[in-house]
């Protein structure tokens, strides 16, 4: 019997190589069914979440579909940001450094525009990039791409919706007609569909579910704001945690910049890391982060969604995400690789109903208070159920009188002088 390994997807030796060297023995659901339709040369739409080893799903077969002994570029693999972009080229870096034979080349905003247009002149075997930049190289004719037979859409949801399907569409149309299209997207959404039709023939869709909703050594606490001003609560629970490493999720990024400013002002270690940060600043921000010199990181979702890590302890949610599924997405940045971790969730009055469906969803929340610097377990207070229709004897329920403050003192006030007025009047008439 065949033991479960890569080697008998029949992959190049220097792959091989390069996993052992990676200690990575045994292929995951997603690369078990999706390596050998790639090297057959088949169109794929990988569905799955992070963390399901998709990259090496497709980076393993197009690797070892390269003619080396071309010199043209083969395969573009373009990722919605800059940050994901970087991550997937030092994971081919990983895949190729065993060999001297495939060249490939990064290709994003923020980078010396000329000394990449002369890079690209060497037709790299694979190009790595962002969707803009990508598209744009093209145009100039710097990137030729003519002869490629692999085009790779990895977070094609996040392309949807940061707006960069139009320049994935503008970079495929200068492909050939036997292109072979890869999409990959925790979701697959409506709106996705028409690009799909589009470049995709006969596609085979893989949707691998996570074996769970998250990490098992997640523990997920809800924090009840009570009213309170979020950025005070949030100053008290990360003095005291104390993390090796927390990633603040935000909503906005004006709301980032804001909570930024608030650790700062208590002298934290903190950086940020969202769409209006510059190129520059954000890399530097990844370089101090992968080297372990930051403690807090405020972030957007951008962050989100494949950016990894190691270290981070704790995830804070200082707003409950507005796209639900990101819980998911942020809280998988911790309990990776054998950590345990602790995702801590601020809430307010109006997060009742998210909160119920994340629990539908599986999650399973620990209410929390910090009382004079000691974490208190709460009893999850019950919404009372709206009466219904029918509790009321079938009848339409009425609608609430809006009643004033002080309201019925006033008209209690009121009536009594009129009481007094009248029981005047009717003894003077006697009289």
């Amino acid at each position: 019997m065949m033991s479960h390994n890569f080697e008998r997807f029949q992959l190049s030796s220097y792959l091989i190589d390069a996993l052992t060297n990676q200690n990575i023995s045994l292929p995951t659901e997603i690369q078990e069914r999706l390596i050998p339709a790639i090297k057959n040369g088949k169109d794929v739409i990988g569905q799955s979440q992070t963390g399901t080893g998709k990259t090496l799903a497709f980076l393993l077969p197009v690797l070892d579909n390269i003619d080396v002994n071309s010199r043209e570029t083969q395969a573009v693999i373009t990722a919605p940001t800059r940050e994901l972009a970087n991550q997937l080229y030092e994971e081919l870096k990983k895949l190729t450094d065993a060999s001297d034979e495939v060249k490939s080349q990064l290709v994003t905003g923020g980078t010396d525009r000329l000394r990449m247009i002369e890079k690209l002149k060497q037709r790299p075997h694979i190009v790595v990039g962002t969707p803009g930049r990508i598209a744009d190289m093209i145009k100039e004719k710097a990137l030729a791409v003519h002869h490629v037979r692999t085009f790779v859409v990895d977070e094609a949801d996040q392309m949807l919706d940061m707006g960069f399907i139009e320049d994935v569409d503008r970079a495929a149309a200068h492909m050939g007609d036997e292109l072979q299209m890869l999409v990959f997207s925790a979701t697959i959404p409506e709106k996705l569909q028409p690009f799909l039709k589009k470049y995709l023939s006969n596609p085979r869709h893989v949707h691998v579910q996570p074996k769970e909703t998250s990490p098992k050594k997640i523990e997920h606490w809800l924090i009840p704001d009570r009213d309170r001003d979020r950025k005070e609560l949030l100053k008290n629970i990360v003095k005291n945690v104390n993390p090796f490493l927390a990633v603040i999720f935000v909503n906005k990024k004006e709301t980032a910049d804001e909570v930024y400013e608030a650790l700062v002002e208590e002298g934290l270690n903190v950086d940020r890391l969202h769409g209006g940060i510059s190129p520059r600043e954000r890399k530097k921000v990844m370089k101090r982060l992968q080297a372990a010199e930051v403690q807090y990181l405020v972030a957007s979702d951008l962050v989100a969604r494949g950016i990894d890590v190691k270290g981070i302890s704790h995830i804070i949610n200082y707003e409950i995400p507005k796209e639900l599924e990101y819980y998911v997405h942020r809280v998988g940045r911790t309990a990776r690789a054998g950590w345990d971790g602790i995702a801590l969730t601020l809430y307010g009055r109006n997060d009742e109903m998210s909160i119920d469906k994340l629990e539908k969803q599986g999650i399973n929340f620990k209410l929390k208070e910090l009382k004079k610097g000691e974490w208190v377990d709460l009893e999850r207070r019950k919404r009372q159920p709206k009466k219904t229709k029918i509790e009321n004897h079938g009848k339409a329920l009425p609608k609430p009188k809006k009643v004033k403050p002080g309201y019925k003192k006033k008209a209690r006030y009121e009536q009594e002088q009129r009481d007094r007025r009248q029981h005047k009047m009717e003894r003077r008439r006697k009289k």
